[in-house]
């Protein structure tokens, strides 16, 4: 980080650690346009708004939401409707990953009961097997 002015910097390098992504990643993300870090030549200086971005970016994959869906969000804040739409389309969106969540969930919960049944079936049928052995 430049701690010579008040608006710090970050290089590549530096987001990618302070981030754990990769440099592609960074690059991937600048290519959609979710961040816009500025140039000095060949180089990408990184700023708050940048950081910022990338922080929410992260935190949207990590809820399972589609770079597509993250653009929008992001669009959202800087253009109209502005925060209160996109506030009103995370919203939306939030319901709509709950509800695949919930039905994954409930997906996983019936695989473990239909595996705790087979399980139950083969350890019977393994017992009479040993029973049935003189």
């Amino acid at each position: 980080m430049n701690r010579s002015t008040d608006d710090p910097t970050w290089t590549i390098a530096q987001m990618a650690d302070d981030y754990a992504v990769t440099h592609r990643a960074l690059r991937h993300y600048e290519h959609l346009g979710l961040i816009e870090p500025d140039r000095q030549g060949q180089r990408r200086v990184y700023r708050r708004r940048e950081r910022t971005r990338l922080a929410l970016i992260l935190r949207g994959r990590r809820l399972g939401f589609s770079l597509e869906e993250i653009a929008t969000i992001l669009g959202m804040y800087d253009d109209q409707p502005g925060e209160a739409g996109q506030l009103r389309y995370l919203l939306d969106q939030i319901g709509d990953r709950r509800a695949d969540l919930e039905r994954r969930r409930r997906d996983v919960e019936e695989s473990l009961r239909e595996l705790d049944d087979l399980e139950r079936r083969c350890s019977a049928d393994l017992a009479r097997m040993a029973d049935a052995t003189p």
